[in-house]
Parts: C-alpha cells; sequence; structure tokens
C-alpha cells in the first residue's frame, strides 16, 4: 500500500519561499554581468537633454516627433547611438528637384 502525502500550509510556505529565494539568486547573478559586455547603456532624459543642450520641453517635443526612446517602469530612457542617428537623419538637408 502506497503512503500519501498531504501537505499543510507550511509545507507551501516552505516551497514557495524556497522558490522565490532560487528566482531571487538567479536573477541577481543575470543582472550583476550583463549578456553582452559592449551592451550600450540606457540614458536618462536629463543626461540626453544635457547633451544637446536642450530643455525637457524641447526633448519631449522631439520624443512627438519621433525621437526613439525605450519605456522601462515607467520612466524614459534612450540609446545614445539611436539619439545620434535619429540627429543626424533630421539635419541632413531634403532637395526637392524643381518643378515639384
Amino acid at each position: 500500500m502506497d503512503t500519501l502525502f498531504i501537505p499543510n500550509e507550511n509545507d507551501f510556505r516552505r516551497w514557495i519561499r524556497d522558490a522565490v529565494k532560487e528566482c531571487l539568486e538567479n536573477t541577481s547573478i543575470k543582472s550583476a554581468q550583463p549578456a553582452d559586455p559592449q551592451q550600450e547603456p540606457l540614458l536618462t532624459r536629463k543626461e540626453i537633454a544635457g547633451i544637446f543642450r536642450i530643455s525637457l520641453v524641447t526633448l519631449h517635443d522631439w520624443m512627438k516627433r519621433g525621437l526613439p526612446f525605450h519605456k522601462q517602469g515607467g520612466r524614459v530612457y534612450f540609446l545614445r547611438s539611436e539619439v545620434l542617428e535619429y540627429v543626424k537623419q533630421k539635419r541632413k538637408p531634403s532637395f526637392k528637384p524643381l518643378g515639384e
């Protein structure tokens, strides 16, 4: 005859605590070491505004016009390379052929 194991509340608490602890340990190891050492750091709105010497209001206007940005945890971040590429594209003069 097989023995039937019925877990009690303390068993469930221990299992959950162990599972959460394991997840946190795995997550902290991954976040401490970036997956790609060449990975570009995210810049804040204030840092980007400082680089271009513009106000946060102007930066917000640029974002509305298509400046690439990323949201994480309700905050806005930028990748320097994406911002520089966007600015380069916007600075190129757009020539229209005569007669159009």
